[in-house]
Formats: C-alpha cells, structure tokens, sequence
C-alpha cells in the first residue's frame, strides 16, 4: 500500500460478491464478462502490536517522491514471517494509521522495508512520513497482513506462466514476487510503467531481472495500451497488476472473457460509490446534520463537514473507521465487520452507507 486496496480476481470464477462495489466505476458495466473479487482469509491474520524503529531511510526514485523506510523491531526481537503481497498497518506519530506494502525480502526476519511516494493532497500520512520520520523514531503496527497473495505456477496454481505489471509506486508489492518467482524458476516477465525513469521507484534494483523485465515510460512512448501492458498473454497466464486506475481499467477490460486467465490485482485508492443512494446523518454527541451525496462516501462527508472521523484505508478491510450506529439501517458494503459487529449496530463509514434514503444517526 504505498497506500491501498487489494483485490484480486480470478478470470472465469464465480458470480460477483459484496466486492462488486469496490470496482472502478469506468468498469462497472464490464463486472459481468470479468467474474468476482474475493477476500482470502489471511487478511484476517494480525501479531500482536509491534514497535518498531526507523533504522535507515533513503530515496529510491530519482525525483525524489519516493522514500524507502526500513523498520526493525526496537527489542531486536526477529519480526513475524511475511509473504509476498502483504502489507503492514503503520501508526503514524500523529495517530494516523496507513497502511503499506512490503517491498524487501521476505526471508529476512530483522527488518521490514516500505516505500512511500509523497502525495501532497493524500491525506497526511505520506507528508508525514516523508517530513517528520526520521532514523531512530518509533512506529507501532498491528504485524503484517496479505489481501494481495502470490499464488506460483506449479504451487498451487494451475497456470503456467506469470505475467506482472507495474505501475509506478505500484511496483512495491510487485517486487517481492519477482524474487520469489526466480528463486523457484517459474517462466515470468513484467513490464515496468511510469511517467519517467526519474519517477520509478527501485528502478536499480528490477535491472537485475535483466531482459525479464521491460521498463516504458510515457515521456519515451506515450500512455501503453492494454497490448502492450499484457504483452502475448497467451492461455494459461496468471496476471498481477498494481498501479494506477487507468491501468487497472485497460487490463481488466481487456481481460473480459478471458477463462483462461487468471487477474490478480491491487489498487491504491478508494473505491467509487456503485449504487449510491442519498441519505442524511446525524451525529449524536453535537446534533451536526449533514446530507451524504449519492456519489460521495460517509466519511468524505463527514471529513467535508469538519467532523472527527478515525479512518486509514478508506476501502473496508482495515476497520479503522468501525462506527456505533443508533438508529438507522446500514447497506453493509464491507467484508469485515461479523455479523455479530452488524448486529451490535457497527458500521463502517468509510465504504458503507444507509440502506437507500434512510436517516442514520451515529455515536462519533
């Protein structure tokens, strides 16, 4: 998660589940020729809470957006066991919880590396770590978890070959994989896309792939087209994609139909409102009342309207956001919260809203 959601998709699999809404509006009227999202359980897997320690941070693009951080335990104890595509939540000084992609290596239990690219109207948590943390300042994180999972040709994939593609700080849960695919001689390539060179992150570190890896930059080529993002992608192809909307977009829609292809991707934004209603809130302890626009989540409203709302990944599936509803009835849209939570009159703001024009009362 350089910033995040994870979704991943397998071509030809069954009817779409609550993550249809996840998708990315411009392709919502592809969902049905392009099977489901699912959830793998080991995102549900959290270690206790960790502390850890920046004990080195350096730029890994060279225009300078991108910061790697590495993060030791400050006991020196060895760090819980991770995989590729996973990620760990990270408890800013300010409060702030985001979350973000492993990108070291896997066997290494000493230390986990992030990456984060400054984004100056993202929300605070990349400002702050690119300006406030510095090497010796302690972070806290719930360990890591893995919404994003490598499933390897041969190891329990039924596919033959393996096809990444990366855009930009999208390359960050992207990387491990490609270690973890050459250790185990799996037949891959992946094709590396960005603004510029300047712009790509680890661009040092992917050279060592040799001609496994193709680098294109708009500024040399032009925005890629679905082709080329995909390359022959003959029968039998797994697929990971991580990068911005547009991209994602191209490759699902080219994708459409495509049984014989299995898509696993990761976005890092949040999801558009599928199916929105308008509805209004009100908020118990102050009496604020405030409309939620069909198009607009209740946490963008909230936020818009000045009140104090915890959130981190904006997608659902950290529960940062969990809210205590009064009154009202709730359009679940997340596939986290238990039904007992549900029961207990828990929401989600950040991806759920009221069940069609209902009035919703909450305890903020």
């Amino acid at each position: 998660m350089a910033g995040f959601p994870r979704f991943h998709r397998p071509a030809g699999g069954p009817e779409p589940d609550v993550f249809i809404r996840l998708t990315d509006a411009v392709i919502t009227g592809l969902w049905a020729l392009t099977g489901s999202t699912t959830r793998p359980s080991a995102l549900r897997e959290v270690h206790r809470a960790l502390t850890l320690t920046v004990v080195d941070r350096r730029v890994v693009a060279r225009d300078e957006d991108v910061v790697a951080f590495t993060l030791a335990a400050t006991e020196g104890t060895a760090l819980p066991g991770w995989r590729p595509g996973a990620h760990i939540d990270i408890r800013l000084p300010s409060g702030l919880v985001r979350q973000y992609s492993l990108c070291g290596d896997p066997d290494t239990r000493a230390a986990y590396r992030i990456a984060v690219r400054r984004i100056p109207d993202g929300g605070g948590g990349s400002i702050e770590l690119h300006d406030a943390l510095r090497v010796g300042d302690p972070v806290t994180s719930g360990g890591p978890r893995n919404g994003f999972p490598l499933s390897v040709p041969g190891y329990g994939s039924p596919a033959q070959r393996m096809r990444f593609v990366a855009g930009g700080i999208g390359i960050t849960p992207i990387l491990p994989m490609l270690g973890f695919a050459e250790r185990l001689g799996v037949d891959w390539s992946m094709l590396y896309v960005g603004r510029s060179r300047e712009s790509l992150p680890f661009i040092d570190e992917v050279a060592r792939f040799g001609d496994k890896v193709a680098i294109r930059t708009d500024e040399e080529h032009g925005p890629p087209t679905a082709d080329v993002l995909l390359g022959d992608c003959p029968d039998g192809t797994t697929v990971y994609a991580c990068g911005p909307a547009a991209m994602l977009t191209a490759i699902r829609a080219h994708l459409a139909g495509r049984a014989d292809v299995e898509l696993h991707f990761e976005r890092f934004a949040a999801p558009p409102v599928i199916d929105g209603e308008e509805f209004t809130v009100s908020v118990a302890s102050t009496g604020t009342r405030l409309r939620v626009g069909a198009n607009q989540t209740l946490l963008s409203a909230l936020r818009r309207a000045g009140v104090p709302a915890p959130y981190s990944c904006q997608q659902g599936f950290c529960g940062t956001c969990r809210t205590r509803v009064l009154a009202g009835t709730v359009d679940h849209r997340d596939a986290l919260l238990t039904d007992a939570e549900r029961g207990d009159g828990m929401m989600l703001v950040c991806i759920s809203r009221a069940a069609g024009s209902e009035h919703l009362t909450l305890q903020l």
